[in-house]
């Protein structure tokens, strides 16, 4: 590695340090919710917190992520404590006592208000969950007792196991979006109001395979004792990353197709979703290494560079990335979103690391420095939602709530504060 690429390294790792430490963490920590416990549920685009606001799971499950992960690379004694609240408030409030699994969303009380299962958000408490595990063991603390952590780790084995047994399918493979509260069928599927109503779609294999890879490195750590689970959840990483490059990948365009029939059949028309490319180069090519199988690096590998530079369709001039497209009816949705960008610096970067490529590291750099001048809220705290392309900033959508959540951003922090270090 050249003297330069190192110099600007070091750089980039300051500069993101400083992000996390002095402008995300800081305001989720003073977004909890004192008097009905928690976090609060939606800040608005102008810096306006709805306390009566329902609480997703999503949200909160982002947070427990941002928080354990944001210990375990910083070891700050604030964020294990921010992310024991989350984990507490999750166990109480979103766990389903009677059928397993967890809810949708509470109310700003605590009450369930919407108790579908949607696969997704499972995925994402497994993730917080296991992340959360994988925090104490790195950095074990007196405040967290060992039957604390056997008890999170049960929780996580428990929503491995609603997700195999009620959302793989057994017949085309692949897992389904949802299921009602008690696993039954249920009609409308869909993700949110954004996404076409269909069994399957890339977003939500793509937030099984993160967790799954998350589990399986935790479990590997664990006594002999979760072997049983530990093989079981190889076999289902094995079967996700088989499904990306067999089903998911389009063989003619190496874009990811999003929404698909039961039978893979691929439906909702002909689109493409930059950041989802660039978010799922890199998370495919984690699964592959936690997974440590030369032969499945090997057809991983070239896949991960193809649906990088697939994505690079969607890179402006300006270094920020485009969200999505309709190429049927040539629907641009050219906003500069928060997330899009914060998967874009990790993408090119984890291209740049594993391959050598110096392209995808000016790529990255580029990337970072548009979310310096644009995203970064230097006085709420945390990013903007997005700018368009006239750099006009986005205060229609919130601030933090049910999706804009602690979890890219803080995630691309910390991917280059460990890949720098």
């Amino acid at each position: 590695m050249c003297e330069k690429n190192i110099n600007r390294e070091s750089l980039i790792r300051q500069e993101v340090l400083s992000c996390i430490e002095q402008n995300i963490l800081p305001f989720w920590i003073h977004f909890q919710d004192e008097e009905n416990g928690g976090f609060y549920g939606r800040m608005s685009g102008d810096g306006i917190i709805d306390k009566e606001a329902s609480k997703g799971g999503i949200l909160n499950a982002r947070i427990l992520w941002s928080f354990s992960a944001s210990y375990r690379v910083l070891g700050k004694p604030e964020y294990l404590v921010a992310a024991t609240r989350a984990k507490d408030y999750i166990l109480e409030h979103f766990l389903d006592p009677v059928y397993g699994g967890t809810y949708w969303e509470l109310d700003y009380k605590g009450n369930p208000i919407d108790t579908k299962k949607q696969f997704y958000a499972l995925g994402f408490m497994l993730y917080g969950m296991s992340e959360y595990v994988r925090a104490l063991r790195q950095r074990p603390d007196a405040s967290v007792s060992e039957s604390d952590i056997q008890k999170v780790l049960g929780v996580c084995i428990s929503l491995f196991t609603c997700i195999e047994e009620h959302s793989l399918d057994e017949v085309y493979n692949g897992y389904i979006e949802a299921c009602t509260r008690e696993w039954g069928e249920i009609a409308d599927m869909r993700l949110s109001e954004l996404d076409a109503n269909y069994p399957k779609s890339q977003n939500t294999h793509l937030h099984i395979i993160e967790p799954y890879a998350n589990f399986y490195r935790v479990l590997k750590e664990e006594p002999s004792s979760v072997l049983p689970v530990l093989l079981k959840v190889e076999t289902s990483l094995r079967n996700l990353i088989d499904i990306f490059c067999d089903k998911i990948l389009n063989p003619d365009t190496h874009h990811l197709d999003l929404f698909f029939e039961m039978d893979w059949t691929r439906g909702a028309g002909w689109l493409e979703s930059y950041g989802h490319d660039i978010e799922c180069s890199w998370l495919l090519h984690e699964a592959a290494l936690v997974l440590g199988d030369k032969e499945v690096l090997a057809k991983v590998e070239p896949i991960v560079q193809l649906v990088a530079k697939a994505s690079e369709k969607g890179l402006n001039p300006d270094g920020s990335m485009t969200h999505e497209a309709n190429l049927d009816t040539g629907y641009v949705d050219a906003d500069r979103h928060w997330w899009v960008q914060a998967e874009t610096v990790v993408g090119f970067y984890n291209i740049y690391q594993h391959f050598g490529d110096e392209d995808a590291l000016q790529k990255a750099l580029r990337c970072w420095q548009y979310i310096k001048d644009n995203l970064i809220d230097h006085e709420l705290g945390e990013w903007y939602w997005s700018r368009d392309p006239e750099r006009n900033i986005n205060r229609k959508d919130d601030h933090a709530g049910f999706w804009k959540c602690p979890y890219h951003n803080s995630r691309m922090c910390l991917e280059l504060i460990e890949r720098t270090n």
